[in-house]
């Protein structure tokens, strides 16, 4: 199989590079130099740059005001913005409830909610995880009941709601049926954050970012227009949605940059009299995690290969997420490594930069999670185990 890209599929990329180099702010670009912390502010305002090029969307159709790329196109595209360390988009609008609504959204609710998304006119947050739900999302406890109306009734308590304070709309997962079994009564919910019982907490994370926050639901009235596709089918959805998620969560750009920073630093750092660089142990453990990350990169391509022929997100997405959220958490440890005592550093006065990397505590404890985000690395091994290896459950 010939996985080498074509001259014009490298032209795509030269064309995609440059773009970037010169529509990024000034002050969006000086903290992308130095892998900065961007605020939701900058985040949105570099989503409507890309909206304004058409090319906030990458794998949304022509017909819903995507570019209409091939899944190598699209490729490439994300991987530029991972490479230029560009501020990443919230994906729960673009990447995850704009194609489920295309997928098994009625016309109306593709006709409401889609241009809004795509124009960031109103941003998403999700509503999966609970307390006591998270790896196993099945057994969530959130309930929808109709009233007279006919419209649903949610009450529960949801958690880990990124970036929930930002938002305009949540998607979330409810039970409809509770005398069948769990997977079979789950219903999938459009709803607005302005409705009244509708409550949202942020949290900080061991990182100091207000990224998380814990989401409840007193008597929220949601329109029966807003359920998504049939009612107790939300499961078969939320699979779909996770599917994609996964594979979008694999970061091989993001690991590429961390070890390009890894390696710019190692350069400067003296050890013993000569740069950190030349030291046969460091350079060794630089060594493994490219062999890693080329791997990594090589069963993305495989995938990608799949993806251009029209196959959808199977389970080798697990392998990716699994590969690929480890070889994130291992890049930056050896980020931590080099920087030495600066690493104790945290952020800076606003609107001042360390060219050391300022940003690397809050990021090494914001990776932790990534092992457990979009289904846990342990939950990913058993779905490999029986889904491609085929060994039966435990």
């Amino acid at each position: 199989m010939d996985m080498s890209f074509t001259p014009e599929q490298e032209a795509f990329r030269d064309e995609v590079r440059a773009w970037i180099a010169q529509a990024m702010p000034p002050h969006i670009a000086t903290k992308a130099n130095h892998d900065g912390a961007f605020s939701n502010a900058e985040v949105m305002e570099w989503h409507k740059v890309l909206a304004a090029k058409g090319w906030v969307a990458p794998h949304w159709p022509k017909e819903f005001g995507g570019p209409g790329w091939d899944a190598t196109q699209r490729y490439i595209f994300g991987q530029e913005l991972e490479l230029a360390g560009a501020p990443q988009l919230s994906p729960f609008g673009l990447s995850m409830v704009g194609p489920l609504i295309m997928q098994f959204g009625n016309d109306a609710q593709k006709q409401r909610f889609l241009p809004k998304i795509l124009s960031g006119e109103e941003v998403w947050c999700q509503g999966y995880s609970e307390p006591n739900a998270g790896s196993d999302l099945a057994s969530l406890k959130t309930r929808a009941e109709k009233n007279a109306a006919g419209n649903y009734v949610l009450n529960g308590q949801k958690t880990w709601t990124t970036y929930a304070q930002y938002a305009d709309w949540i998607f979330v997962l409810a039970r409809t049926n509770a005398d069948v079994k769990q997977q079979a009564g789950i219903s999938f919910f459009l709803v607005d954050m302005k409705t009244p019982g509708l409550t949202v907490k942020p949290f900080l994370t061991t990182g100091g970012t207000p990224a998380f926050c814990e989401t409840w639901f007193e008597n929220v009235e949601v329109p029966k227009e807003n359920l998504i596709g049939q009612e107790n089918m939300g499961w078969t959805y939320a699979k779909a949605l996770l599917g994609h998620e996964r594979t979008l969560v694999s970061g091989v750009g993001i690991s590429a940059r961390t070890l390009l920073r890894t390696k710019r630093l190692a350069a400067e750092i003296q050890k013993d009299g000569r740069p950190l660089l030349e030291d046969p142990g460091f350079r060794a453990k630089i060594a493994r995690s490219e062999i890693k990350l080329e791997a990594l990169r090589m069963t993305v391509l495989r995938s990608l290969s799949s993806a251009q022929l029209g196959h959808a997100p199977g389970p080798e997405s697990s392998i990716l997420k699994l590969r690929g959220t480890d070889l994130q958490q291992e890049t930056v440890d050896l980020l931590m490594e080099v920087l030495g005592h600066d690493s104790l550093t945290w952020f800076n006065p606003e609107g001042t930069v360390n060219p050391r990397g300022e940003s690397a505590p809050s990021i090494f404890n914001y990776v932790r999670a990534a092992t457990i985000y979009a289904g846990s690395n342990e939950i990913q091994k058993n779905i490999i185990a029986k889904m491609i290896l085929g060994l039966p459950s435990a």
